[in-house]
């Protein structure tokens, strides 16, 4: 079987032997991938406790940049190995720089549009870093991406991210006509970038519309005092996170940047029609039941009505999405690794 490292500079947390992380992406793809690869995953140390266990054998993680990269460099004495990147960022960038000097070609896969992120997180001089970055690994890897516009015309890969199995299609539960009480849903992290706060901000004008939030770190510091806000953490059972689609109607993604949003695609598998701001209405494509905000008030309430008085048509048209899922997704990706053997 062929190794393959997979380099991320997700926050990895070992209890006992046991590393968990809060990215489900961070969690999946190095599982499936380990059905084809002898996967070894080399990452960044958490102090906190994160949520989702990943289950593959081989787990190297690393409290600063000097032990990671020199991780890195002993693992390029294996042979018939390639390295998966997951990610432009400094611990990353720098991988990349190492095994081009080492003559390995690495593959990165780019899940969001690093630009806009660096932007929302940094300011103006976001861009200009992640431009740097982002120029020097795309003439030495091997690009893979979510969404085109992601790669900026390098030369690159497509692939269809998903985490949906084939319960997320079975016994969906239709509201019906009964939505007076709207119930929002976010699933995510709650961060900046994310646009949490500013869906907040905007929620604090009609506390008659709830919102749970799906997404808050183990031993979390957020604090959110609304009262019409509900916060859980990260959850991670399958049925459980099924349910709470179910029992909410209209589910809200309010983030400033998104590549292929896992969430996204779990709310139109349970026909729950989706609210988004312009920032990233790329995410739309052919896909039914998705509906653009501006980012205030008025707008995203006029949205929510609209939703509200036509419900069963918007619900009946979503029932004609065809969404990828979890296994598709994982092969595509181990033949494109295949190829740059």
């Amino acid at each position: 079987m062929k190794k393959l490292f997979i380099i991320s500079n997700e926050s990895v947390f070992n209890y006992e032997g046991n590393f968990f992380c809060d990215n489900l992406d961070m969690k999946s793809t190095p599982e499936g991938l380990s059905k084809n690869f002898e996967v070894k995953l080399i990452s960044r140390k958490s102090n906190k406790i994160r949520s989702h266990k990943i289950n593959i054998k081989n787990i190297n993680i690393f409290s600063n940049i000097f032990s990671f990269l020199y991780e890195i460099i002993q693992s390029t004495k294996e042979k018939e190995s390639k390295y998966l990147i997951i990610s432009i960022s400094p611990y990353t960038f720098f991988a990349s720089i190492f095994l081009n000097i080492l003559k390995k070609k690495p593959i990165v896969y780019l899940r969001s549009d690093g630009y806009s992120e660096y932007k929302s997180i940094m300011g103006f001089i976001g861009p200009v870093i992640y431009h740097l970055m982002f120029t020097v690994v795309a003439k030495i890897s091997f690009l893979i991406s979510c969404r085109n516009y992601i790669l900026k015309g390098k030369k690159g890969e497509i692939i269809s991210p998903s985490q949906l199995s084939n319960d997320w299609k079975n016994n969906i539960n239709l509201k019906g006509k009964n939505i007076d009480k709207i119930k929002l849903l976010y699933v995510g992290r709650i961060k900046v970038e994310k646009g949490i706060y500013s869906l907040l901000e905007i929620l604090k004008r009609n506390t008659e519309i709830s919102l749970s939030i799906v997404g808050a770190e183990k031993m979390s510091k957020h604090k959110i005092n609304q009262n019409n806000i509900k916060i859980y953490e990260i959850e991670n059972n399958e049925k459980n996170l099924i349910k709470l689609y179910d029992d909410h109607n209209i589910f809200v993604l309010p983030s400033f940047t998104e590549g292929h949003p896992m969430a996204l695609l779990e709310a139109l598998s349970r026909l729950r029609p989706v609210i988004i701001f312009k920032d990233i209405e790329h995410v739309i494509g052919n896909k039914k039941g998705i509906f653009v905000a501006n980012r205030n008030s008025e707008s995203f309430f006029k949205k929510i009505d609209y939703i509200k008085k036509n419900y069963e048509k918007i619900q009946d048209e979503m029932k004609k999405n065809k969404l990828p899922t979890k296994d598709i997704f994982l092969k595509e990706f181990k033949d494109l690794i295949l190829k740059s053997f």
